[in-house]
């Protein structure tokens, strides 16, 4: 959810300013991929280098998430959305942690839509994460090395029993992943706009997803291949 800042700035307004502002696209955003039946949607909201920003301005996001967690999840709950945050949340203090807690707790039953927020997330720490977890196990002999591939190292991903991303979107005009899901979208397609976070409304959001209706998914496989086959193979 890149651009809240230039968003800001573009308007003579302090960079916190857009992230206030990018609420209300979070909302819009949220609101469509339950609608659409969208199974699971993931919002980078915080990255693990965030935190060379400004301490101000951290301090606000900080204040943020914790006011948006405290105002939203009833809603996500009403509309059987269920949150879950990816990341380290242990460098985060002890009273937003326990939002974060209640939050996940009071909506873990919920199935219309799975809302994963990355916070203080990074796509390689998910990755050494996992590694970790696995080799806990093969020391405690709770498995071989030899058990350890894709699908059991997709186990121990922050986004395990998920189905495998399909589309990762990219708003503010960079073309780079920035560390996001770095495992998760071996397969995925990409959308990239320029459209700053808050201007991505639903219409924007519809577009791409049109636009990913519309490219050819070969996992490998020939274009020939595809067309001859009945049913799209899955990414590995």
């Amino acid at each position: 959810m890149d651009g809240n800042g230039r968003w800001a700035q573009q308007r003579n307004k302090r960079r916190t300013a857009g992230h206030k502002a990018g609420v209300e696209a979070v909302r819009e955003a949220v609101s469509y991929a339950r609608k659409k039946g969208i199974q699971a949607l993931t919002l980078f909201a915080f990255s693990s280098e965030n935190w060379q920003r400004p301490k101000d301005e951290i301090s606000v996001l900080m204040d943020l998430f914790s006011f948006v967690l405290k105002s939203e999840v009833k809603k996500l709950n009403k509309n059987d959305i269920r949150l879950k945050v990816i990341g380290d949340i242990s460098a985060f203090d002890e009273k937003l942690r326990e939002k974060i807690r209640a939050a996940e707790a009071l909506t873990k039953s919920n199935q219309s839509l799975i809302l994963n927020i990355a916070a203080n997330y990074g796509g390689r720490w998910d990755i050494i994460n996992a590694a970790k977890s696995l080799f806990q196990k093969v020391s405690s002999n709770e498995c071989s090395i030899d058990d350890i591939d894709e699908a059991s190292f997709s186990q121990h991903i922050s986004t395990h029993g998920l189905a495998d991303l399909d589309l990762l979107i990219r708003t503010g005009g960079d073309h780079r992943i920035s560390n996001f899901l770095l495992w998760q979208c071996a397969y995925a397609e990409f959308y990239f706009t320029d459209t700053l976070w808050p201007d991505f409304k639903e219409d924007l959001f519809a577009k791409a997803v049109e636009d990913f209706s519309l490219r050819q998914r070969r996992f490998g496989l020939t274009g020939e291949q595809i067309m001859t086959q009945d049913i799209e193979p899955k990414a590995c």
